[in-house]
């Protein structure tokens, strides 16, 4: 049994507590939140803690806070040479304080409160000092039912920058499109269909493959409507843009 302290009560601590409660081989042994009651319909009050000196001994201690302050909290924690790893996509491993072992457990995926996350589906990506730790962090993943992947803090940091392409980003065009639909009284709903085979596609097809569309085909006639339709200047400037850059990617598969 893996004994695992969490530090915060974000989106990422929360799902992280939702799942270790429902492992066979993880003991939740604390959760540090300064705001206890945040976390008390999730963890029984004993367990929830806002004082350093009540830290206990435990195997990994897992900083789930926001990017700009995992290395102060790391460099607060009044232990030493315990494992520490924080679950950043785009902070290096070595922000973490020096004093303890460090590493990384950074779950690939969009976290929002209230909405459940399967983690038998969701790739954590790993990094760690010493070998005796990644076994530790290889644990901890298994024991939740997730696939896990060596990946350094440099090739971390390009997969976040990717990670907001696919998700952030697309996440902002649905928001355009919903926004759209409303100027002209439609529903979103009647779009959700696409977004949903738009998705499956590419788990089958490259990106590139599954590409579809007026700036895929060169239908400039098509281009200028649609220009003329929008009413949003930033909106323009973003359908130029993409059709830009969909046109050279078909260009360099040429």
């Amino acid at each position: 049994m893996i004994r695992a302290t969490i530090i915060g009560s974000g989106n990422v601590a929360q799902h992280l507590i939702h799942a270790f409660k429902k492992s066979n081989g993880i003991e939740l042994s604390q959760v540090f939140s300064r705001q206890k009651e945040s976390l008390s319909h999730l963890v029984e009050d004993s367990k929830i803690i806002n004082d350093h000196s009540q830290f206990l001994e435990a195997d990994i201690y897992i900083i789930a806070v926001s990017d700009s302050a995992i290395a102060e909290v790391s460099s607060s924690l009044p232990f030493e040479n315990r494992l520490v790893v924080h679950t950043s996509g785009s902070v290096p491993l070595s922000e973490l304080h020096p004093k303890n072992r460090r590493g990384v457990f950074y779950p690939l995926q969009t976290f929002t409160k209230n909405k459940e996350v399967d983690f038998s589906t969701l790739p954590i990506c790993m990094e760690s000092e010493f070998d005796d730790d990644y076994t530790i962090l290889e644990n901890v993943a298994e024991a939740i039912g997730s696939k896990h992947y060596l990946i350094s803090s440099d090739q971390r940091k390009s997969l976040h920058v990717a990670a907001v392409f696919v998700n952030n980003f697309t996440n902002h065009l649905y928001q355009i499109g919903k926004e759209i639909c409303a100027e002209h009284q439609l529903p979103f709903e009647i779009l959700k269909p696409l977004i949903a085979e738009t998705a499956n596609k590419v788990q089958h097809l490259s990106p590139l493959e599954a590409q579809t569309g007026p700036a895929k085909r060169n239908d400039l006639n098509t281009i200028q409507a649609h220009l003329a339709l929008l009413t949003d200047n930033t909106q323009k400037e973003i359908y130029k843009i993409l059709t830009h850059s969909i046109q050279q990617s078909n260009v360099k598969k040429l």
